[in-house]
């Protein structure tokens, strides 16, 4: 980019040249080398494509997530915690060993250990993420969420995600439950199929304040 001065100020493309005002300076660059016709068709930028496509698909998802989950995102009061999610979902989607280069996709992911685990480890800014101690089991009508009794909380509130990573839309069902010291497990209701990609978040709480929020 650079500056000229001239009777005549001049507006548009010329050549290669493209000429504009910009902070009451005329500029005058040259035109940039990308084309979005061939970004679109050109195999050279098929790489590209791939990855834009992927790196969309896997912001997309992290944000309906999120937005599911705004009230205790809000409570890890970490700006920059829609970059980390996003690259965490990057990192499951990678995973995908099924789906072919720029196809790979968050749900394909979570289907194998690997996915589940990177998701239960994600942090929510400072607040320390679920014991491994904790974690659900299924029955043929209800869920069971099984507490490490060590734990100081006297609340727990289980968020159960419906996420669908195709429509990118999310249905969610909340509870609740007070825990007393010898609490080890708390059924919790079972409000979609076991087919759905189902996610489970949980909040434990003591007196009021939360001790720690993530994934089981």
């Amino acid at each position: 980019m650079a500056t000229y001065e001239s009777i005549i100020k001049l507006t548009g493309s010329v050549g290669d040249l493209v000429f504009y005002t910009l902070n009451g300076k005329n500029v005058v660059r040259k035109k940039s080398g990308f084309n979005k016709n061939a970004f679109k068709k050109s195999a050279s930028y098929e790489k590209v494509r791939q990855n834009s496509s992927e790196f969309g698909h896997c912001s997309k998802v992290g944000k309906i997530i999120r937005q599911a989950l705004d009230h205790y995102v809000k409570a890890a009061g970490d700006p920059l915690l829609y970059q980390s999610f996003a690259k965490t979902m990057t990192r499951i989607k990678d995973l995908d060993q099924i789906s072919a280069r720029g196809n790979r996709n968050v749900k394909n992911g979570l289907s194998l250990e690997e996915g589940k685990k990177l998701l239960k480890e994600f942090q929510f800014g400072q607040i320390p993420v679920i014991s491994d101690h904790i974690f659900v089991s299924f029955d043929l009508w209800e869920n069971n969420l099984h507490i490490d009794k060590k734990d100081e909380a006297d609340e727990v509130t289980i968020v159960t995600l419906k996420v669908d990573t195709s429509l990118y839309s999310i249905e969610k069902f909340e509870q609740t439950e007070a825990l007393k010291p010898d609490t080890e497990m708390i059924r919790f209701e079972k409000h979609f199929s076991d087919d759905d990609l189902l996610l489970y978040f949980m909040v434990l709480k003591r007196k009021g304040e939360i001790l720690n929020i993530g994934f089981v």
